[in-house]
């Protein structure tokens, strides 16, 4: 396999060949304009292609919410893909890694060294079969708020999105409403961009492909036809992520 394609008509227009596997992948957009959904699209064609996912839940205090999307999104029951998935949680309260329940565990991911052990950790709970492992991490943004580890932890994710791989592929979500000078570093250096915006009344989604590695990709923006229920409830849970996450990692 050289690329990974997705079953949906909208994305597929925008990429007919997919994206590359073992390449490194950005949505970036305003907060709350969806970036997530469009990850999900990405990551149930990988499960269903028979790889591995390893889940980087930063804005979520549960995977239950990405149980739920993958399904209204995608029409995927991450009950079906069990043994190929994990979940790491950020916890910016901690000092490292909790023990795994499951193939889920807290980490705080906030600090570069635990962000590599997290990985690792994650990558031996999951077959390495198919297109190999895919790591979807929504709203990286957020680790950048630390005063202390915010320029090393942005240059970890950058170090991954590039020298160091290790034989994984990433798919990476991060707004630009705060710190957006330092995701236009990520915006700069990853293999494909894709941007989001959003319109309201009624809550619209759109999505435009920047650059693609190695595949043709078409340059126009299209809707995202998600309905307007599914995207009012990644707005709500990335206010509420603001709100809880934020202050915990602004104070480390």
């Amino acid at each position: 396999m050289r690329t990974i394609k997705t079953d949906q008509p909208w994305f597929n227009r925008l990429l007919p060949e997919g994206l590359l596997i073992g390449s490194s992948t950005l949505i970036s957009g305003p907060g709350g304009s969806g970036k997530p959904l469009i990850g999900d699209t990405l990551a149930a064609a990988w499960l269903r292609q028979g790889g591995s996912v390893i889940f980087m839940s930063l804005q979520y205090p549960s995977p239950d919410f990405v149980y739920a999307s993958m399904k209204n999104v995608a029409g995927l029951d991450l009950n079906d893909y069990q043994d190929r998935i994990a979940f790491i949680a950020l916890d910016a309260t901690i000092e490292d890694m909790e023990a795994p329940e499951g193939r889920r565990f807290r980490a705080n991911v906030v600090k570069p060294a635990v962000w590599d052990a997290a990985l690792a950790r994650a990558t031996a709970m999951v077959p390495q079969e198919g297109p190999g492992v895919l790591v979807f991490g929504s709203a990286i943004n957020l680790l950048l708020f630390s005063p202390t580890y915010g320029r090393a932890i942005l240059d970890k994710i950058k170090a991954t999105m590039t020298t160091e791989k290790q034989g994984r592929t990433y798919l990476f979500s991060a707004s630009t409403t705060a710190k957006r000078e330092e995701i236009a570093e990520l915006e700069a250096i990853a293999e494909n961009l894709l941007m989001t915006r959003s319109e309201k009344e009624p809550f619209r989604l759109f999505l435009q492909v920047l650059r693609a590695k190695d595949v043709p990709f078409v340059g126009e923006e299209i809707e995202v036809p998600i309905p307007p229920g599914v995207l009012l409830e990644v707005k709500a849970v990335a206010d509420h992520s603001r709100k809880r996450v934020i202050p915990q990692v602004s104070r480390l």
